[in-house]
């Protein structure tokens, strides 16, 4: 994968030599219940989110209130619902958002949102969020990547349902736009979705074709994709988070619970850490374990003057004597003093060789 420059969110580093940024995505899990709302930010700070991400808009600014067919969302977990009971339902009260992402920032964690229109975009800018997500339904609304690019923020971008084509123009328009800070998100937006459809092996495609960081905006069940992205390498996560799928709500169904949030962390840093870097030398962990190479050892008494013989010297554990690629070379030499079985062959011992010392 093409090494690509770090992007700054928040005081935050995100790219090669940092850690993946974990974002808890709220969605529609508060409920209506603000207070709900603020124990999911909480759990989220104490799963190890990164940061929290809203979701700006209404049903107005999202779509028109009718029941005609083209409005309907059959065939979903949302079945019997149109678009606009459904956004009406699960949108966050604006005057929420402030007291949301000032509580996120005194848990430690960056705060941001997903506009939906330009007035949502100006509410945001009031609130000096540091940097915006694209959800997958808006990578064809050209008129709002333009004018989410025009702040200046770093821009995340959710590609699902996107052809190869549509990311392309949308990626054009944002750096057009002038921003060059984009995260690409692989995503597939079934909800839930299969895991089948993940299709990871898109990340390193997308980001040596597009020349950006990449990341997995995930709606399967479960961290096995985000494990297997970062090892993949990308540099975001986002999961949908609630205190209980019980508990019910638009989203609830493809949500993690806070301790299913909170081992997805800790597999996802485990697997950072596995990843490391390119070493062929010994770890120091692996010093000890090397005893258990083999070596070439005096296996039976030999008197100074008498012929190593494959009676008398073998390679076995540990790893004290010479090195096994003499064994042939050393067969037939004589020893140069008495050798007690069990000592560690050493070239002091053997006479007259001229073999390379190592």
């Amino acid at each position: 994968m093409r090494e690509t420059a770090t992007i700054r969110i928040g005081g935050r580093e995100l790219g090669p030599g940092h850690p993946s940024f974990i974002i808890a995505e709220l969605s529609a899990n508060h409920n209506h219940d603000l207070v709900r709302a603020k124990r999911i930010v909480k759990a989220a700070a104490d799963a190890g989110a990164d940061a929290i991400k809203l979701q700006t808009y209404t049903a107005d600014t999202l779509t028109f209130d009718s029941d005609a067919p083209h409005f309907r969302v059959d065939g979903t977990i949302w079945e019997g619902m149109n678009l606009y009971q459904l956004y009406q339902e699960a949108y966050l009260p604006w005057e929420w958002h402030k007291p949301l992402m000032d509580y996120a920032n005194e848990l430690g964690m960056i705060s941001f949102s997903t506009p939906f229109d330009f007035t949502s975009i100006e509410f945001l800018e009031n609130l000096n969020v540091p940097a915006y997500k694209i959800a997958s339904s808006e990578l064809v609304d050209i008129p709002l990547l333009r004018r989410v690019a025009q702040t200046g923020k770093p821009m995340i971008i959710s590609t699902g349902m996107g052809t190869l084509a549509e990311i392309d123009e949308a990626v054009r328009t944002v750096r057009d736009a002038g921003c060059s800070d984009i995260i690409l998100l692989k995503c597939t937006a079934a909800y839930p979705a299969p895991i089948e459809e993940a299709n990871l092996a898109t990340l390193p495609h997308m980001a040596e074709l597009f020349g950006t960081l990449v990341g997995l905006s995930d709606h399967t069940p479960g961290s096995v994709a985000p494990i297997a992205a970062t090892a993949l390498g990308c540099w975001v996560i986002e999961k949908h988070m609630t205190l209980s799928r019980d508990d019910g709500g638009p989203d609830a169904a493809f949500s993690m619970e806070p301790d299913e949030f909170a081992s997805m962390v800790r597999d996802v840093r485990a697997c950072e850490s596995a990843i490391g870097g390119v070493r062929y030398a010994p770890t120091d962990k692996e010093l000890r374990p090397r005893d258990f190479r083999r070596s070439l050892f005096v296996v039976g008494d030999v008197k100074a003057g008498e012929v190593f013989t494959a009676k008398n010297l073998r390679s076995i554990r540990p790893a004290a004597g010479l090195h096994t690629r003499y064994y042939e070379d050393l067969l037939g030499k004589t020893a140069t003093q008495d050798l007690e079985a069990g000592k560690p062959l050493e070239w002091g011992d053997v006479d007259g060789v001229n073999l390379p010392r190592g």
